[in-house]
């Protein structure tokens, strides 16, 4: 492809509305451009690349035996309503009426599409196990689209459903799509790592994140260098901290201290002297339509996907003021564990709390020397709070540090939670119905391949790794009315292209610094110059876009060199 045939608009400076490095690149590099809030077109060279990672995709979910279909993006809420996620998830989804007034959603995932059309076209043990897989346009209304394609309102998602017969089958399903998810991520040239994740909206009982490290990335992680222990921030547990804790039996009996309008961790602490970790928080929840209250530490902050999981619960939401001031009788931020009426959950880091602060559960008031075991009814202790660096590890001895990175592929153990809802159910060898047992798999497509471009760039632009780059050549011609250079650099495109390597000849009438400046930015895995210098020694240029050393190289037999470099 001869550069003045096709578009791209390179930038010197990235736009306002770029804010990491790769969303920056993508924009500078001409790959795509803006067109509302969370909204891109792709370009050229950007969509050969997109096309290239979905064929990646494509080939190793064949290969793990994954059949492909394609689900409408416009989804009746009557399934959704089956599913009881209408409600969970309605306000991140767009909503349509069609002419009949029926109304619809634009599918930010699809679940609910599958698992009818199993529950309608499964019905034998003979017909399993199955996987199905798509690439696909999803909708989601994100509240603050931001950093390009990482959190985008549309955005090209793989998703994959299997369909077994029992759990242990189920797991199989899970381990195939598993290693493909790491093949996947291994030839778009990313170094990932898989980490514990919470399965959310989508349900189910265990599931797995495939992160980018990143520095730039939304997602918090934590992990443990002596184990190998990770999880992300939802889902990451800790042990019980390993210090020890003054006894309660000889402590006095609480006593009530005015701190009027000092309603904050920050505020009481300093009032009373004492560290924000000597405080216990007491934050009223609505649980699946039940008052509760969770206490922690006052320098922690409560995890609600634990809490949701330790109650076993599907709808976790903080009370509102008046639910707060009915069970406590007291506003916001004077709430204390005792003398309430509702059940009070502690986390594992106040286990044997002694000679702590709280609320008094009166305005403008709290206790000193409160022994949590002796001065409150406790219901059960749960790991509650959210993980961070220096906590204790779950699995071993050692402590456990953060990081950020960016989730391109998550993968579910979903169970029954569907099959259930929808009826889907097979006859088994003795004749009896039973239902699905379902696993879920997502890759974003758009968000990977940003994301390789994130891990894959220097100070001069994009490193693109050869699998997924937009052409693996970058064949400069300098000085291209030079007929000898153009037609040299003509005959040496035409022959990689017999060869099969994508050839992006830059033919434009630019100064030399210019076109190295685009070819760096661009960062096709290959530079090759031609010059009419260069041809009077026979020789050509050829530079890997990672390395730092030139080449010089015969004309003749050069693409054959080429060739070679590029795996062919």
């Amino acid at each position: 492809m001869r550069w003045s045939d096709t578009l791209i608009p390179t930038l010197r400076d990235a736009p306002q509305e770029a804010e990491i490095p790769s969303h920056k690149l993508m924009l500078r590099a001409g790959l795509m451009r803006r067109l509302a809030g969370g909204l891109y077109t792709f370009l050229p060279l950007g969509l050969r690349a997109l096309r290239k990672l979905e064929a990646i995709v494509r080939e190793e979910m064949d290969r793990a035996g994954a059949l492909e279909v394609l689900m409408p993006a416009a989804q009746p809420r009557e399934l959704w309503d089956r599913s009881g996620r209408y409600a969970v998830m309605g306000e991140l989804m767009y909503h349509v009426t069609d002419r009949q007034k029926r109304e619809m959603v634009l599918g930010p995932t699809h679940e609910e599409v599958i698992t009818d059309l199993a529950s309608r076209e499964i019905s034998s043990y003979r017909q399993l196990p199955k996987t199905f897989y798509q690439i696909q346009t999803k909708f989601r209304d994100e509240i603050r689209p931001r950093f390009g394609l990482m959190r985008a309102r549309e955005f090209i998602m793989k998703d994959a459903y299997s369909f077994d017969t029992a759990w242990d089958a189920a797991d199989r399903s899970y381990q195939a799509m598993y290693d493909a998810y790491a093949r996947i991520f291994a030839r778009c040239g990313l170094r990932t790592r898989v980490v514990e994740a919470d399965t959310g909206a989508m349900g189910g009982k265990w599931s797995h994140e495939f992160m980018v490290p990143s520095e730039f990335g939304e997602d918090g992680i934590v992990e443990c260098e002596a184990c190998g222990y990770a999880a992300n921030l939802e889902r990451a547990e800790r042990a019980a901290p390993a210090f020890d804790r003054p006894g309660g039996g000889g402590a006095p009996p609480p006593e009530e201290v005015a701190t009027p309008g000092r309603s904050t961790i920050e505020d009481v602490s300093q009032f009373l002297g004492c560290a924000p970790e000597r405080l216990i928080k007491t934050i009223i929840y609505v649980v699946d339509g039940k008052t509760v209250a969770v206490c922690c530490a006052g320098d922690r902050e409560v995890n609600e996907s634990k809490l949701r999981r330790a109650l076993e619960a599907s709808v976790v939401e903080m009370a509102d003021e008046a639910a707060i001031r009915r069970v406590t009788g007291a506003r916001v931020g004077f709430a204390g564990p005792w003398g309430l009426s509702i059940p009070v959950y502690a986390d594992l880091g106040l286990d044997g709390a002694a000679d702590y602060a709280a609320g008094a559960n009166r305005d403008d008031a709290h206790l000193r020397h409160v022994v949590l075991d002796r001065d409150a009814r406790i219901a059960a202790r749960h790991d509650l709070c959210v993980a961070r660096g220096g906590d204790p590890c779950p699995r071993c001895s050692g402590a456990l540090r953060e990081r950020r990175g960016i989730e391109v592929g998550h993968v579910f153990k979903l169970g029954t939670k569907y099959s259930d809802s929808f009826g889907a159910t097979f006859l088994d060898e003795a004749g009896a119905a039973r239902p699905l047992v379902m696993g879920c798999y997502g890759i974003g497509v758009t968000r990977t391949l940003q994301a390789v471009v994130e891990q894959c760039r220097d100070d001069k632009g994009i490193i693109w790794p050869l699998s997924v780059a937009p052409y693996r050549v970058a064949l400069l011609v300098l000085n291209p009315g030079d007929g000898g250079a153009g037609e040299a650099a003509g005959r040496l495109a035409a022959d990689l292209e017999a060869r099969g390597i994508d050839v992006l000849l830059d033919d434009r009438d630019e100064r030399a610094g210019v076109k190295f400046n685009d070819a760096d930015l661009l960062g096709l895995p290959l530079r090759v110059v031609v010059s009419a210098r260069g041809l009077a020694a026979g020789k050509i240029e050829i530079k890997p876009r990672a390395g730092k050393e030139v080449a010089q190289a015969p004309l003749e037999g050069a693409a054959d060199r080429i060739a070679a470099m590029c795996g062919e």
